[in-house]
This record gives C-alpha cells, structure tokens and sequence, in this order.
C-alpha cells in the first residue's frame, strides 16, 4: 500500500500545489506577494497530500480486495 500512496502522493501534491499556485497568480490581491505565497502554498499542498494520497489507496486496495 505504501508504493501506491507514494505514486499518488506525487500526482496529487503536484495537482495541489499547480492549483494553489494558479490561485495566487490570479487572485490580484495575493499576486503581489506572490514571492512569499508561491513556496509555502506548494508546500503545505505537498504536505496536505500525505494523508489524503493514503486515504484514496486505502481506497483502491479496498476495491481491489472487493473484487477478487
């Protein structure tokens, strides 16, 4: 289960960090400090994905086993 949250963990904290950045960028208010929110947006995302890349293959190993 372990390899399987950590290929999920790398889309997924990818996926998170793309979208708290386009966030910053766009949002004119936080565009200006964008040098400071960029680094600590993409990484909270990276951390947020930990859990939640374990929850979704519990998920799939769960449905695997359902299957068999």
């Amino acid at each position: 289960m372990y390899r399987l949250a950590a290929i999920i963990w790398i889309m997924l904290g990818t996926t998170l960090a793309g979208i708290a950045m386009l966030v910053i960028v766009t949002v004119p208010e936080l565009s200006g400090q964008s040098m400071q929110l960029i680094p600590a947006a993409c990484g909270a995302a990276f951390v947020l994905a930990i859990p939640l890349s374990f929850l979704v293959a519990k998920r799939i190993e769960a449905q695997v086993r359902s299957a068999r």
